[in-house]
């Protein structure tokens, strides 16, 4: 069957007098009814025939209910049944009072029911007056909308969008005008007369207008032959979930926008569709092919996921902090990634979700135990922190600069191998050991900054010196001249950083003037040596005298093989010569060596 949404084929073709004497029906009967709801409200509530205990019971029970402000002219029938038993039985105390020989005015009773009544009333008046505003608000909301509705309806016959479904929205108003909700009944009479003339209004255009009906009917049926046409390019799409959302959309605007056609098309057209509809959702068994597929692969990411969280867990003989950190960081990308993926086949979801659960909680419980084993490290950390601490105090005053650099650099490095300490003591013993290393360097940048003018009047005395190395040759005298100015160069001071690369000039340059002059560079007389430069030349001393020693002893070995070597065999005069000036070299060496041991 056609499923339609406009007004029915009998509707549609009724006589305009036909649907005016409807309607006009259609408002008596709902002034009646209005009539009918609120006529309660005219009539007194006849209450049963109670005692003052029992009719204040009623009243404190129509208090506590839910509908309290509602039941207001029963409450005030109550009110009054109880005042009237009140005030008899004032006037009967009154009487007797008098009875007894005392005078009116002397008279004074309070009822002992008098109290509770006038809480029961103050109370009422309040929940009264809030349901008395909550009507006025709805009912005011109830007339705007209800006055929305007309504005609507004039519209759909008066200023009607080109390719306005009217019997859709005709029928639209008509069901939210009947759900509307009540306005005053002041209001009533006036809005209900206006609705009707314009629906009546709407029927005389809709009547007068069979052209627009039938223009309207063909422009449906366009749109229906187009949705049809797209229906049937759906069948050959390859995507299945692709052409059931397009196919459900169809079918959205075939009920909307494709109502009403003429009868004679319009089962032909439903059927016709309907049929093309049936084809595509037989593709379903395509689609879970697709869907099964997918959910498999899912199944096996997921399951690659839980079994990577697993490997994390394991194995952990070596592992530290840093480890745990890490693995940490990968659960919780393995976690998203789990998360992010598809669903799996659904016998096997719940399975699969527990497997991951168990698996988390495996790692975490791992993990926690790690860290619940480190508290006995930590005090072990601690004191090894505290000794770098005492260490940095000790020394953050010292201006040896060569050593403490060196040492406070070592420190901070020590710091970081040593692991965690109890988390009460972090920020305490880390904020000593900044001081005190804060206080040495802040103390090395002064006094650097302070020698920063010095150094750059020795980078100009060295640079003197380096001139004049450069201009010497190998005259007599030069050698001597070389030990001045590298005594000379010894005795200057450190150069700023960034004009260092004199030292190697002047260090290459010196090379090439004793190659020159035929010298050694450790038989070189010079002065003004710190002690690491003293420790230094001995050391190279040492290391030359030792292979000087040991080419001696090979040269004089070889001439062990000759028959009587003397220095008149001209194949040995040579080597003679030789032997002769390393010992020469030798014995210049020790005496330097000598020299520096003793301090001369």
């Amino acid at each position: 069957m056609t499923t339609e949404n406009n007004l029915s084929e009998n509707e549609e073709n009724k006589p305009s007098v036909e649907i005016q004497e409807n309607e006009a029906k259609i408002e008596k009967t709902e002034e009646n009814n209005y009539e009918e709801q609120h006529s309660d409200e005219d009539q007194h509530v006849v209450a049963e025939e109670l005692s003052l205990a029992d009719t204040l019971k009623e009243m404190e029970k129509i208090i506590n209910s839910s509908d309290a402000g509602e039941r207001f002219r029963e409450f005030n029938a109550l009110k009054d049944k109880a005042n009237h038993y009140i005030h008899d039985e004032v006037e009967d105390k009154k009487h007797e009072y008098v009875d007894a020989g005392n005078a009116p005015e002397n008279f004074s009773f309070e009822h002992p029911s008098q109290s509770k009544l006038s809480a029961l009333i103050n109370i009422f008046k309040e929940k009264n007056d809030h349901f008395q505003k909550n009507q006025e608000e709805e009912q005011k909301k109830n007339l705007d909308q209800r006055q929305g509705i007309i504005e609507r309806l004039k519209n759909l016959y008066t200023n009607s969008e080109p390719g306005t479904n009217l019997f859709k929205s005709i029928r639209e108003i008509k069901e939210e005008w009947s759900n509307a909700g009540q306005v005053a009944k002041s209001e009533f009479k006036i809005l209900n007369n206006n609705y009707f003339h314009h629906l009546n209004q709407f029927y005389q255009m809709l009547d007068m207008n069979k052209e627009f009906l039938e223009q309207e009917y063909s422009h449906n049926l366009e749109k229906r032959q187009h949705i049809i046409a797209r229906a049937k390019e759906l069948e050959n799409e390859p995507v299945v979930q692709k052409a059931l959302n397009e196919l459900q959309y169809l079918h959205k605007l075939w009920k909307e926008e494709a109502e009403p056609v003429a009868e004679e098309f319009r089962e032909k057209t439903w059927d016709e569709f309907k049929e093309i509809s049936n084809k595509i959702h037989e593709r379903k068994t395509e689609l879970s092919a697709t869907i099964e597929a997918e959910q498999n692969a899912n199944l096996e990411k997921k399951n690659e996921i839980i079994a990577n969280i697993k490997k994390l867990a394991e194995n952990l003989e070596n592992a530290n902090h840093n480890y745990w950190q890490n693995a940490i960081k990968q659960v919780e990308a393995l976690r998203t990634d789990f998360l992010k993926t598809g669903s799996v086949p659904r016998k096997l979801s719940n399975v699969n979700w527990n497997d991951f659960k168990t698996t988390l909680r495996n790692f975490n419980t791992v993990k926690n135990n790690y860290y619940k084993s480190l508290k006995g490290s930590q005090q072990q950390n601690l004191e090894e922190k505290l000794k770098l601490i005492q260490t940095a105090k000790d020394n953050m005053l010292s201006e040896d600069w060569d050593i403490a650099v060196s040492l406070f650099k070592k420190l901070q490095e020590d710091w970081k191998k040593i692991g965690h300490v109890p988390k009460s003591m972090t920020n305490k013993i880390w904020d000593e050991f900044r001081e005190a290393c804060n206080t040495f360097f802040n103390n090395y940048r002064e006094k650097s900054s302070a020698s920063t003018d010095n150094w750059k009047e020795n980078y100009k005395l060295k640079k003197d010196i380096l001139e004049e190395l450069k201009a010497i040759s190998d005259e007599e005298g030069s050698v001597e001249k070389i030990e001045a100015l590298k005594t000379s160069w010894n005795n200057i001071g450190k150069v700023p950083r960034d004009k260092m690369a004199i030292n190697s000039e002047f260090n290459r340059t010196l090379r090439e003037k004793l190659k020159l002059n035929k010298i050694n560079e450790l038989e070189l007389k010079e002065e003004g040596l710190s002690e690491n430069q003293l420790t230094d030349k001995a050391r190279k001393i040492k290391n030359q005298i030792a292979d000087l020693e040991s080419e001696i002893v090979k040269l004089e070995n070889n001439l062990a093989f000759f028959n009587k070597p003397t220095r008149d065999n001209p194949l040995l005069r040579d080597t003679f010569n030789t032997i002769d000036d390393k010992k020469a070299h030798l014995e210049t060496l020790k005496q330097n060596l000598h020299s520096i041991i003793s301090g001369e």
